[in-house]
């Protein structure tokens, strides 16, 4: 087929009309405080099992989750665990997961050594026996600014970690399961993959016709460490698709896209902090430079614009030192604003002696609270959970969040 010079102009022009809607879709948001989000060079750990040969103790981070940069032997007893980050600046919170045996029974001693201006931020997970486990603290020992913990270690390797490890892997099974003879209401779909080519999934949620509905959005795993906001995530979803009376009259209602895993590079890497492209990407909500980000603004701004629908209300799942909500205090005129006063009351009514911690302030760095309101003149929350918040606290509140969020929304 001939291509005339025609033709030549007319493909050219489609191409630019095309690049024009998806700009459109990727509209930017400004904050008060603009970060640098372009990718930055990252330090891939080493994957390799160390051998200490005089003492036959081993240590291994060949795993999804894993991070140990190095291990040396301090004398007969004890070893150096050196942990650095993926790159700098970044967060002072340092992240460790690493296996650990012996050819012959004994108990050893781990002591951590970070790189300057980092701490140790998170008490010791065990894994023994596929079961998680926090450490005795008996078994802790702090000196100044110095860790060491005490293990009793044998030919099986164990698996100490900062937090329990959820891998991209782990979390697929969770939400595989999750959906079973559920698929017609929640309904699973890959929007986008990560800068190294995992999958970003989205858990696309309602009953009925998609059309004129409001849109809640729910997030999780921007920074990989923290699985204690994924787990309370897990039951909040969990809630809204319980089939009860409730959750059947919220999603004839209401459509929920829920995002499992936003940083799974980071996640499966042993990231403190970043993605894979040694960014924070709780710092890319305004120019989406790193393809996690900016795909999932694609997905959700065409959602909005193909089913004529609202965004509402965005919860952002992360850890912290302890339970907290992050409020923007913009709150009249927006989507929602008396929601937040209803919800936290509602919580402390329905949470034996629990008492909302709440620190409003509106987001003058580009993160997603802050496009949920700028962006959508939506109201938007990171929903923080405490590093050593015990399992079924996590549980009875994420569960409670979600029941009293539905309740607020459908007026019961």
């Amino acid at each position: 087929m001939k291509i005339t010079k025609y033709k030549i102009v007319y493909i050219v022009l489609a191409f630019c009309f095309i690049l024009l809607l998806s700009c459109q879709t990727t509209k930017k948001v400004t904050f008060e405080t603009p970060v640098d989000t372009t990718s930055k060079k990252i330090n891939y750990q080493v994957k390799q099992t160390y051998t200490l040969k005089d003492i036959n103790v081993y240590a291994s981070n060949e795993f999804n989750g894993a991070r140990l940069n190095g291990f040396r032997q301090i004398n007969d007893s004890t070893a150096a665990v050196i942990i650095s980050p993926e790159n700098t600046p970044i967060n002072e919170s340092a992240y460790y997961a690493f296996k650990a045996w012996t050819d012959t029974p004994k108990p050893f001693y781990f002591q951590f050594q970070y790189t300057e201006g980092h701490k140790h931020r998170y008490f010791p997970q065990l894994k023994i026996n596929d079961q998680w486990r926090s450490i005795d603290s008996t078994d802790v020992y702090k000196t100044g600014e110095s860790t060491t913990i005490k293990i009793k270690l044998d030919k099986t390797p164990l698996l100490i970690a900062a937090q329990e490890i959820q891998s991209s892997d782990d979390v697929k099974n969770w939400y595989t399961e999750l959906i079973k003879q559920k698929e017609s209401y929640a309904n699973l779909s890959i929007f986008g993959t990560s800068k190294l080519g995992r999958n970003l999934p989205v858990l696309d949620i309602y009953k009925g016709k998609p059309e004129n509905r409001d849109l809640i959005v729910l997030l999780t795993r921007q920074h990989p460490p923290e699985v204690t906001g994924y787990f309370a995530f897990q039951h909040f979803v969990q809630t809204i698709l319980n089939n009860s009376e409730l959750s059947n009259k919220f999603l004839n209602r209401y459509r929920v896209l829920a995002f499992p895993i936003m940083n799974p590079d980071g996640v499966d890497l042993g990231h403190w902090r970043h993605n894979a492209g040694g960014v924070d990407t709780n710092r890319d909500w305004s120019s989406y430079r790193q393809p996690e980000i900016r795909q999932t603004v694609q997905f959700i701004t065409e959602t909005l614009k193909r089913y004529n629908s609202k965004l509402i209300l965005g919860l952002d799942f992360h850890s912290t030192w302890y339970d907290i909500f992050y409020t923007n205090q913009i709150r009249k005129g927006t989507t929602l604003p008396y929601f937040i006063e209803d919800w936290f009351t509602a919580l402390e009514s329905n949470i034996s002696d629990y008492t909302v911690n709440e620190k409003p302030g509106n987001s003058k760095k580009p993160v997603s609270k802050g496009w949920f309101l700028y962006g959508h003149n939506a109201t938007g929350v990171t929903y923080e959970i405490g590093d050593d918040t015990p399992r079924d606290k996590i549980k009875m509140i994420g569960t409670v969040t979600a029941e009293q969020m539905m309740k607020i929304l459908v007026g019961k």
